[in-house]
């Protein structure tokens, strides 16, 4: 039995987000990445093969790596070759980008020591119709950046973020370990500079990352001072925080699994 390590990027736009569900929508089952790439995963196997993810991206969020394992019986397949077999059984909002093999004991999610997203923002006029469902796009702002990356600059750390978890977190804690926060400026395909929000973190609460987008930008249209975030921060209090951002610019961006393991 082969322990196999995913890496799989997805257009999050078209699901109910990662994670299987079993209830069904108007007698449909809800289509969800995870429930995919299974599927696919028995049609290679014959039998019912259960996917490990590394962590779950809500309703219309994207992936450009996310990481998932599962437990193979068969050793004749050089592990190179499933992303191939696989991408062959799946529809073409999912790619599995690479496969390699891991120790017996490996979990894609209890192994990763930090998950990174990135949020990509359009300021500006002309957005092309191919970048619709990969940005948010914000009327009438003009980022500042030395703002946004001194307002985020409280993000770092261990923190009680309980003031930009959604309401229903099932989260036994409110506390993250955070690496690093920051903003800086990409451009797109088509030579258009778009906004990129980073962050790092062992772990994030429900809609934590896109509560953070919202609010920080918020922040930088009003021209909030510096320390705004940090006192939205410290009052551990949700309504203080601004509005959640769509999922439409939001990135599951890298899994690392060779830094420091940290509470859940």
């Amino acid at each position: 039995m082969r322990n196999i390590l995913l890496y799989i990027s997805y257009d999050g736009t078209d699901f109910c987000g990662w994670q299987r569900q079993d209830r069904a929508d108007d007698g449909k089952p809800m289509r969800t990445v995870q429930a995919e790439v299974e599927l696919a995963l028995e049609k290679m196997h014959k039998q019912k093969i259960t996917l490990y993810g590394s962590g779950r991206t809500d309703s219309g969020v994207h992936a450009y790596a996310q990481a998932a394992n599962f437990y193979s019986p068969i050793d004749s397949i050089p592990v190179q070759n499933y992303p191939r077999a696989l991408n062959a059984f799946l529809p073409q909002d999912i790619r599995i980008v690479s496969a390699c093999e891991k120790p017996e004991d490996f979990n894609s999610r209890f192994s990763a020591t930090s998950r990174s997203y990135r949020y990509f923002i359009n300021f500006s006029e002309g957005l092309s119709a191919s970048q619709t469902r990969y940005v948010w796009d914000v009327k009438n702002y003009t980022p500042n950046l030395e703002r946004l990356n001194a307002l985020s600059s409280c993000l770092r750390g261990e923190l009680d973020c309980a003031s930009f978890a959604a309401s229903g977190d099932q989260s036994l804690s409110t506390n993250r370990y955070l690496d690093n926060a920051h903003f800086f400026m990409q451009k797109d395909i088509f030579g258009k500079e778009l906004l990129v929000f980073e962050i790092e973190a062992n772990a994030f609460l429900w809609k934590m990352v896109r509560t953070l987008t919202g609010t920080i930008v918020n922040l930088d249209k009003n021209g909030a001072d510096v320390d705004a975030l940090k006192r939205i921060l410290d009052a551990k209090d949700r309504t203080l925080a601004g509005v959640t951002a769509p999922p439409t610019g939001l990135f599951l961006w890298e899994i690392k699994f060779d830094g420091v393991r940290r509470h859940v």
